[in-house]
């Protein structure tokens, strides 16, 4: 049996190898699926096996897969792409006979009205409809994006976008969700199940402002503005009509609950809590 990751290059594909290889599976046993030889150097030298393919070239995921194999499609980072990307690794998938294939949805699957969410929920689907044992990793909000603005947070004393003050996020770090990735490919137990994952508590943006003002001693707090406002900031910063829309919906949809769900599914599969929030705070501030 053979464990296969696509893309693997990239930040949460390294952490899911770098799980597997401290699992004990054989550095020759997983397939880092690369889009070039010069990505994945480090985990060639590592003795990771290396597949070359690219999500918009069908043809070659031709050999990439073989019967057997425990499959982790990690989803395609361009919205608009990803149906016809993941298509392709799917078809191969099934051609191959593959014993599980893993998929890295959104959180709350079907039931997540975001609009972010609709080439998640295609995707799923186009996995059912293989009729391949699939096991689908629902994760929330990665912990890491909430605090890519936090520099500028810090700078200008205010947290600002159109997240109301109830709306909550249950985030969890990636490797957090690297972790149930591969617990989920070593383990039995996972076949056609599907699991949303995040983190053991839920914050506000004002929870968040308060923790940025207590670890930096600055004051910092969350503005509301109103939603045309943060679309017309997206539209003015250069980004297509139709993504801007896609951006903007994550806010109201954050508002409404869709990612403060706790389940607790996360913390189960990995076998101890979810990093919280402040952890990862105090990360990138040091």
């Amino acid at each position: 049996m053979n464990t296969v990751i696509t893309g693997a290059t990239g930040q949460l594909g390294r952490l899911v190898i770098a799980d597997l290889l401290a699992a004990g599976v054989p550095a020759d046993g997983i397939t880092a699926v690369a889009r070039s030889k010069e990505k994945a150097a480090d985990l060639a030298a590592q003795g990771v096996r290396i597949a070359i393919a690219d999500y918009d070239d069908p043809a070659t995921f031709a050999d990439v897969f073989t019967a057997g194999d425990r499959v982790l499609l990690i989803s395609g980072s361009e919205p608009g792409r990803r149906i016809p990307q993941h298509a392709a690794v799917i078809d191969a998938a099934k051609a191959a006979g593959v014993a599980q294939l893993a998929y890295t949805g959104i959180f709350g699957g079907p039931g997540n009205p975001m609009l972010l969410g609709a080439e998640h929920h295609a995707t799923e689907q186009l996995i059912r409809e293989s009729g391949l044992p699939y096991t689908f990793l629902r994760n929330n909000w990665y912990s890491e994006m909430a605090v890519r603005d936090v520099p500028a947070a810090i700078e200008a004393g205010a947290i600002v976008n159109s997240a109301g003050p109830e709306a909550r996020l249950a985030t969890a770090t990636r490797e957090d969700y690297a972790a149930a990735a591969a617990v989920v490919l070593t383990t039995d137990g996972h076949l056609n199940q599907a699991y949303d994952l995040g983190g053991d508590t839920a914050w506000t943006f004002t929870e968040f402002a308060e923790e940025l003002t207590r670890q930096t001693g600055k004051p910092v707090v969350h503005q509301t503005i109103p939603i045309e406002a943060a679309l017309a900031g997206l539209l003015e910063a250069g980004i297509p009509a139709d993504f801007a829309k896609v951006l903007a919906d994550i806010d109201t949809q954050t508002t409404a609950g869709a990612l403060a769900s706790t389940p607790g599914t996360l913390a189960k599969l990995i076998g101890r809590p979810t990093t919280p929030i402040a952890t990862t705070i105090t990360k990138l501030l040091s």
